[in-house]
């Protein structure tokens, strides 16, 4: 029995003292493999970083507003007797616009100025009466008092026949017509949309760190839906003298020409106020820059050993501080020198020291023009 035992226990060392030499010695061959496959080299496009002109700007958003604009309407109640205008025609100020029925009013001042000569005869020849004491003081007060207050109910008629008139305030165009000939019109009823479009104005606001870098005068771009391609230039007319406390921004107020007429009011802009230029600075394409929660890196291209210490050009990893961004590119303030090879796309797959390989790649590079949908 102690033999046949003895002969299993032998059996079962023999089985895993097999199967351990067989690890070891596949784990010596995979090693030798691996000591002899070449390092792994990644395809990436690089860029070399040149002094380029940056143009900064403070970015802000607004929208437009006519240089002069209101909503016409009447101050008294009346029915529509005359039409002067169609929707969307310019006018001239003082160009009649509309009027309404006046008849009852004309026919009260008619009246009025018929009994105005009798009403100054009468006060004439009573002050020369009183002036030689044939009437009293008393007789003469009421003559004045009935010819000036008949003179005031003149011009008070005058005054409603002008209110019933609505005229053009200043230059501009109107826009849809909201009434009608004939129609019954109530006090603040909106007639039409009158704008002077001949310059635009927007309003927006910076940060009141900002504010030592605008001036009245400085030059500003503005973009909006409508034509996305095309910067409207224009100046900043007026900075706002306070700061709002709770928000600590300043609100800026500027103009921009539109002899076109192709901006409207009530546009959402977006604004760029344009700064000095600055001069050899570092510009690299964003798809360069890899942004983390850590901060922002960029692989430069550089003489080194991979990981088989084998001369090799390889990718460090460089921390880089990033200022502003404009469409695809980036100012970047620090981390980088011209002359540096920057890593643009491919990096994706790198690591601080892994081996790479420039490769000629356009996929990045716009197309002249954007394919149809």
């Amino acid at each position: 029995m102690k033999k046949w035992i003895i002969i299993m226990i032998l059996i079962v060392l023999l089985l895993f003292g097999s199967v351990i030499g067989f690890n070891f010695y596949k784990f010596a061959q995979m090693g030798k493999a691996m000591a002899s496959k070449p390092a792994p080299v990644f395809p990436v496009t690089t860029l070399t970083v040149k002094g380029h002109d940056w143009s900064p700007t403070i970015e802000a958003i607004g929208f437009i507003e006519p240089n002069q604009g209101l909503d016409i309407s009447t101050q008294v109640a009346g029915t529509v007797d005359k039409l002067s205008f169609e929707s969307g025609e310019k006018v001239k100020k003082g160009t009649l616009l509309l009027s309404l029925n006046t008849d009852v009013e004309r026919a009260n001042l008619k009246s009025s100025l018929g009994k105005l000569p009798a009403a100054k005869a009468n006060y004439e020849r009573m002050r020369s009466l009183y002036g030689k004491g044939g009437v009293s003081k008393g007789n003469l007060d009421d003559a004045q008092a009935e010819y000036l207050s008949l003179q005031g109910q003149i011009d008070s008629l005058q005054a409603t026949i002008d209110r019933m008139t609505i005229r053009a305030p200043f230059n501009g165009q109107v826009g849809l017509r909201n009434v009608f000939l004939g129609q019954y019109l109530k006090a603040g009823d909106n007639i039409v949309r009158l704008e002077d479009t001949s310059v635009m104005k927007i309003r927006f606001t910076i940060a009141q760190t900002d504010l030592s870098k605008v001036k009245v005068g400085q030059s500003i771009n503005i973009f909006v839906d409508a034509y996305p391609q095309r910067p409207f230039t224009g100046k900043i007319a007026a900075i706002e003298p306070a700061v709002k406390q709770l928000s600590g921004v300043v609100e800026v107020q500027a103009s921009i020409p539109n002899a076109e007429g192709l901006l409207r009011s009530g546009m959402y802009a977006k604004v760029q106020v344009l700064l000095p230029v600055i001069k050899d600075q570092i510009i690299i394409p964003q798809t360069a820059i890899n942004f983390t929660l850590y901060g922002q890196t960029v692989y430069v291209v550089e003489n080194g050993k991979n990981i088989k210490g084998q001369p090799a050009t390889i990718a460090k990893q460089v921390v880089v501080n990033v200022g502003e961004r404009n469409e695809d590119v980036a100012h970047v303030l620090s981390g980088l020198k011209i002359g540096d090879i920057v890593v643009t796309s491919g990096q994706i797959r790198l690591s601080n020291g892994s081996q790479v390989k420039a490769e000629e790649d356009n996929t990045l590079a716009k197309p002249a023009t954007l394919p149809a949908l």
